[in-house]
């Protein structure tokens, strides 16, 4: 192929891929736009005032839970309560919680940080609800295989009548994971930090530099770590649910706390300018544009950003994480939905120790001409200066973090798909195969795709996917609460409660 036809082939392909970016990124505007953010925050608010914020008041409670498999042998379920949360996690912990949070705050100011921490903390008790009402209404098959989610509370809990919703949150959460969270964005940040670290001068104009595909160049560290990992996916997904728990299990905890340490280094490192740091937050979150020059956009904008970042970085409210909770050995929906809302306090720590880092390094600021994971690299580059070449020791610590988070997101997710394919056409083995080949297939080819139209696709699938589950937990909020009075009221009869264990 000579220099003018490399060109013009080039151009095309771009011009395609700029086409359907603005095409999903319309679409993105129309499903994340007033009324699902307030639907979502409504949702986290009736659920926190129909529980009269009870839940916050057991965090010890759910730390407690959450580690120690409840009594009992006639406990129902596959995995321990702590496999189910790792689980959860190993699809909540990803590329929301780095690249999103970048993301959110790059394009909605500081501002953004504070509607993300909002979101999520009305999203503890979405998150209990959603973990409450999995195992109440979940179905327990004669092998002992569990199988539970939004998809059976909306059923069983509101009725017969509403299972055209159930069925509308299952095709969806099939579609989210397959085009959307599970797949495109997580295995495009991995080949992207991979790319940033071991070929950050790559030049896709340059085909002598990168392989072709689909008529455009990327760099070989895209191509073969992109490869790697979609093994590394299928030689995992050949073991279920139970070897997706193991791995998590034993990557998750390790990544999260080392990912804290180090987000702790760095605000440490600008302790003194903390306070400013929140301040600059909570007064952009309602007028950025008095605080930035007009450079990131509007309130609406920060909130936008913050909420649909939040949701993708801690899913309460998106109903997947009470897929994996349905499957946690325990009789009691309480218990295990106060261990689900731990995830969510996990995920807010993660989320806001990323967004400090950000904010307190100004990396954010759109002048800089930074974008997703760069602006997250540039800022633990600054806050470890103390270090020598720090910008090696940012660039590596984050490629690590990203290819493992991500890499138990896309584990995560294809576990929730699967469940909702069984809910849809029940236990036939060789359609559950197929998808799986078809989310590994869609894995390998993720990295091709441009950022614009991954994030797009993320945001569009979650919205869609997100409106079902709500409305279940709305009408639900009732049963929520009465549940819960009479778990706690077990727990009083005891002379203390860990003995209710």
């Amino acid at each position: 192929m000579d220099t003018a036809t490399a060109a013009a082939t080039m151009e095309v392909s771009t011009g395609w891929l700029d086409h359907l970016a603005t095409i999903v990124d319309t679409i993105d505007g129309y499903v994340w736009g007033l009324p699902l953010i307030l639907t979502v925050l409504l949702t986290g608010i009736i659920v926190t005032s129909f529980m009269r914020m009870e839940h916050l008041f057991h965090l010890k409670r759910a730390f407690h839970y959450m580690v120690r498999t409840e009594k009992g042998a006639d406990a129902t379920g596959e995995v321990s309560a702590f496999g189910a949360l790792c689980t959860a996690l190993s699809a909540t912990i990803g590329i929301g919680n780095i690249v999103g949070v970048a993301t959110a705050i790059g394009t909605g100011g500081p501002g953004a940080l504070f509607w993300m921490m909002v979101a999520a903390f009305f999203g503890m008790g979405t998150k209990y609800a959603e973990g409450l009402l999995a195992v109440k209404y979940r179905e327990v098959g004669p092998d002992g295989k569990v199988l539970g989610g939004p998809f059976y509370y909306i059923e069983k809990g509101l009725g017969p009548k509403w299972k055209p919703l159930a069925v509308m949150f299952a095709v969806f959460g099939t579609l989210a994971a397959i085009l959307g969270i599970g797949t495109i964005t997580q295995i495009h940040g991995i080949t992207s930090a991979v790319q940033r670290f071991f070929d950050p001068a790559f030049d896709p104009s340059n085909m002598a530099t990168g392989w072709s595909f689909f008529g455009t160049t990327y760099s070989q560290y895209v191509v073969v770590s992109g490869a790697i990992v979609t093994i590394a996916t299928a030689l995992v997904l050949i073991g279920g649910l139970k070897r997706i728990a193991t791995v998590s299990t034993f990557i998750v905890p390790f990544m999260a706390v080392s990912y804290i340490v180090m987000c702790l280094f760095v605000i440490l490192g600008n302790i003194s300018h903390i306070l400013e740091a929140f301040q600059l937050i909570v007064r952009a979150a309602f007028n950025p544009e008095a605080l930035t020059g007009g450079v990131v956009g509007s309130i609406f904008v920060a909130m936008q950003k913050g909420i649909a970042r939040g949701i993708f970085s801690n899913e309460a409210g998106l109903g997947s994480a009470p897929i994996a909770a349905a499957a946690a050995r325990t009789n009691e929906p309480a218990r295990q939905g106060l261990v689900c809302m731990m995830g969510t306090y996990i995920t807010i720590i993660i989320c806001l120790m990323t967004g400090l880092t950000i904010v307190l390094s100004g990396s954010w600021n759109p002048e800089l001409g930074l974008k997703g994971v760069d602006i997250t690299i540039d800022a633990f580059a600054k806050g470890l200066k103390f270090l020598p070449n720090s910008g090696f020791v940012a660039s590596l610590f984050l490629m690590v973090s990203l290819v493992f988070f991500a890499f138990t997101t896309i584990l995560g997710w294809n576990y929730y798909a699967e469940r909702c394919l069984e809910y849809l056409v029940g236990k036939k083995k060789s359609i559950i195969v197929i998808y799986r080949i078809l989310y590994i297939a869609v894995v390998a080819i993720g990295p091709y795709l441009t950022v614009t139209v991954v994030w797009g696709c993320a945001d569009v699938f979650n919205g869609l996917m997100a409106f079902p589950n709500l409305i279940a937990l709305i009408l639900l909020s009732p049963v929520v609460w009465k549940t819960t009075k009479e778990f706690l009221a077990k727990c009083r009869e005891r002379e203390r409660w860990v003995e209710y264990d």
